[in-house]
């Protein structure tokens, strides 16, 4: 490329800012060279990438919360037909340009949509990416039951998290007075946010260890690797063991705004 071009991409670069994803560009450019976290989201990514097929040529992939496109180019790369979703309209515009920088576009489709609204896809794809995602949802467990049941083959995993990687085994059941092992370190659980976290309202959620395995479990997933920090890859269980497959699927279609009302009105009265 010619220093017209290296010009002009650094001119739509700046046009395009604020940048949350360091791109590296086709011809070397960076978007985000001085990111505070460093060359982010590339190290990530080293580590994720390792654990997922080379070759996707034939896979769909559904990229949840892309921002400016770096996971879904690389999926693409890989030869997948990537789905990505996110809900900022500026992110995806930079995504936007970014595929076609790379090339990719007939690779790529771009859709703004919250979490929520996936249940609406009945679409499964066989490679999932939930990654930085979670614990900024107001109804996590409802988004991560969502996109649980997107993911055919694979589905990656991350989030904010406490410290430890302690685990209770709570036992099948127990007394309703029988509570204070939940004080445990070991114990699923989670810290809600009330206030700021990193300046951010929207941090809103840090799991413990604990608790990430047993609500992905809870969902029907089957951890298989820790490709990197805070993150799970999972493959969907066989037996089909998720609470909304069995005892409360009425629950999830009415949380989801897809269980039809009752047609006689005495009928949505509960006694």
């Amino acid at each position: 490329m010619d220093q017209t071009g290296h010009e002009e991409i650094e001119r739509q670069i700046e046009e395009l800012c604020p940048w949350f994803h360091n791109l590296h560009l086709p011809n070397g450019q960076q978007t985000a060279p001085d990111h505070f976290l460093g060359d982010f989201p590339a190290y990530k990514w080293q580590e994720l990438g390792t654990a997922l097929p080379n070759d996707l040529r034939g896979w769909t992939a559904l990229d949840i919360g892309c921002n400016a496109g770096f996971y879904t180019i690389e999926l693409a790369l890989r030869g997948a037909d990537v789905t990505a979703v996110d809900m900022n309209p500026h992110y995806l515009k930079q995504a936007r340009w970014a595929v076609e920088v790379f090339g990719l576009s007939a690779r790529v489709q771009l859709l703004q949509r919250q979490v929520y609204q996936l249940s609406e896809l009945e679409q499964q794809f066989d490679l999932v990416l939930f990654l930085g995602v979670f614990y900024h949802l107001r109804y996590p467990l409802l988004g991560l039951d969502i996109v649980a049941r997107k993911a055919r083959r694979l589905l990656a995993f991350q989030t904010l998290s406490m410290p430890g990687r302690e685990i209770l085994n709570p036992g099948e059941d127990r007394d309703i007075n029988d509570r204070a092992a939940m004080n445990e370190p070991g114990w699923p659980k989670m810290a809600f946010i009330e206030n700021r976290l990193a300046g951010d309202r929207t941090n809103w959620w840090a799991p413990n260890h604990a608790g990430i395995e047993a609500m992905l479990r809870s969902t029907g997933m089957q951890i298989v690797g820790y490709p990197g920090t805070e993150t799970y890859l999972c493959t969907p269980e066989a037996n089909g063991t998720s609470p909304i497959t069995t005892w409360d699927a009425e629950e999830f279609l009415a949380a989801t705004g897809r269980l039809d009302a009752p047609s006689d009105p005495q009928e949505r009265v509960r006694e």
